[in-house]
């Protein structure tokens, strides 16, 4: 199995001569975009569309942003992504239609082992992140590995997602934990 079959199984892997380019790619592609004027939406768009693995036709990603892969990343209509956000897209990182994003929110598929002695070999783990439709995240939320967010739901500003957050409700706290149901 390669390193890019583990990633993507959720298995232990280390960032290998096939990974470590891909890498390069997309955070060379990031730099580019961070670069382009917002009013260039032109050369904007085709750096997304080189980027992304997937998006809807209506999107829009305000700089700074980064991506570890950006082709495992996925977006629906009406995307949006405010200021300073980081998708760490090393597995599946998948959002539905009407998402929007507040500044300085953070995406993790990535994680580390706990075990100092495997972190030392440079492994790591990436387990894939689900988001449905009509999902707003507040400012600075950060969402960790292996999470899928139901539709209809509205995630407090501040908030670190650890479990499922389920169809229709609103989750708040650190960990985020469901106060209300819509």
């Amino acid at each position: 199995m390669t390193e890019k079959q583990k990633l993507l199984a959720g298995e232990l892997y280390k960032v290998d001569e096939e990974l470590a380019p891909e890498l390069a790619r997309a955070k060379r592609l990031c730099e580019a975009y961070n670069r382009t004027p917002r009013d260039d939406k032109e050369a904007r768009r085709a750096i997304m569309h080189e980027l992304l693995g997937k998006h809807g036709e209506n999107f829009n990603i305000e700089s700074n942003v980064w991506f570890d892969y950006g082709y495992n990343t996925e977006v629906g209509e009406n995307f949006y992504v405010n200021h300073d956000c980081v998708f760490l897209d090393t597995n599946k990182l998948i959002f539905g239609d009407n998402v929007y994003i507040a500044p300085q929110c953070g995406f993790y598929t990535a994680g580390h082992p706990l075990d100092a002695m495997l972190r030392r070999k440079e492994l790591e783990f990436a387990k894939p992140i689900t988001v449905g439709s009509d999902v707003w995240f507040g400012g600075g939320v950060k969402v960790l590995p292996g999470v899928t967010i139901g539709d209809n739901v509205v995630i407090g500003a501040g908030s670190v997602v650890v479990h499922d957050i389920p169809s229709g409700s609103v989750a708040v706290g650190n960990p985020a934990r469901v106060i209300k149901r819509l």
